[in-house]
C-alpha cells in the first residue's frame, strides 16, 4: 500500500497508454511539480460527478491507473501541457483531502491473465470485430485509423480496444474494473458487436462525417 496523488477526469486511463493533458489550476500544477521532484507517477481515476471536481467534492471511482509523466511544456502563467503514459491499475484504500490536491492511499490491482492460453482465445475472438469497428469508424468519422498496426501481445490488445472504443467513459470504467484479462476481453466482445451494428445503421441512416466523433481519451 502506497500513498498516490490523484487526478479526477472524465476520462479513463488504461495500462501501456498514452494521455495528453492540460494543466492550468494551482492545486494541479503544485501535483505534476511534486511528482516531477520525486519521480513519482500520479493517479488518473474517473470521477463519478461526470466532470473534474473540487477536491472536497470529487467522487472517484475506486479503480484507476497510475501515470508517469514523459514529457512537459511549460506555458506562460506555470501552465502546462503534458504527456503521461498509463502504467498499473491501483485501487483506493482511502481518501485524503488535506492537500491542495487530492491524494490516496493504494494498493496495486494487477489483471489476472493466469490462463494465457483462454486469453489468446479471447482475443482472437476479438480482432474480427475491432477491425470491422475501425473501418466502420473510418467512415462515420472520417479517420484513417489501420486494422493492420493492431498489436500481437493480447493485453496491450485489451487495453487498446478499451480506447479505442467510442463509448461513455462510466463504460469504459467498467472495463478498468475488471478483475480478470478474460473476462474483460470477453465483455469487450459484446461491447464491439453491439457498437459495430450501431455504427452500420448510422452509415445506413446516412449519418453525418464528423472529425470529431472520435476521442482516443
Amino acid at each position: 500500500m502506497f500513498e498516490l496523488p490523484l487526478f479526477p477526469l472524465n476520462t479513463v486511463l488504461f495500462p501501456g497508454m498514452p494521455i495528453q493533458l492540460h494543466i492550468f489550476e494551482e492545486r494541479y500544477k503544485e501535483m505534476v511539480d511534486y511528482c516531477l521532484n520525486s519521480g513519482q507517477p500520479f493517479g488518473v481515476v474517473l470521477n463519478r460527478n461526470g466532470k473534474e471536481a473540487n477536491n472536497h467534492l470529487a467522487e472517484p471511482h475506486y479503480i484507476g491507473c497510475s501515470a508517469r509523466i514523459l514529457d512537459v511544456e511549460r506555458l506562460e502563467e506555470g501552465k502546462m501541457n503534458l504527456v503521461a503514459l498509463g502504467q498499473q491499475r491501483f485501487r483506493i484504500i482511502s481518501l485524503n483531502y488535506e492537500k491542495p490536491y487530492l491524494t490516496g492511499m493504494v494498493e496495486s490491482f494487477p489483471l489476472d491473465q493466469s490462463d494465457q492460453q483462454s486469453l489468446e482465445a479471447a482475443g482472437m475472438r476479438l480482432v474480427p470485430w475491432i477491425n470491422r469497428y475501425m473501418r466502420l469508424l473510418n467512415q462515420v468519422a472520417n479517420v484513417n485509423l489501420d486494422p493492420k498496426q493492431l498489436p500481437e501481445d493480447w493485453l496491450v490488445l485489451a487495453y487498446l480496444a478499451a480506447v479505442l472504443l467510442q463509448v461513455p467513459s462510466v463504460e469504459k470504467q467498467q472495463l478498468l474494473a475488471t478483475e480478470c484479462a478474460i473476462d474483460m476481453l470477453a465483455d469487450m466482445n459484446l461491447i464491439y458487436r453491439r457498437e459495430v451494428a450501431l455504427l452500420k445503421s448510422m452509415i445506413t441512416a446516412g449519418a453525418p462525417q464528423e472529425n470529431s466523433f472520435i476521442s482516443l481519451n
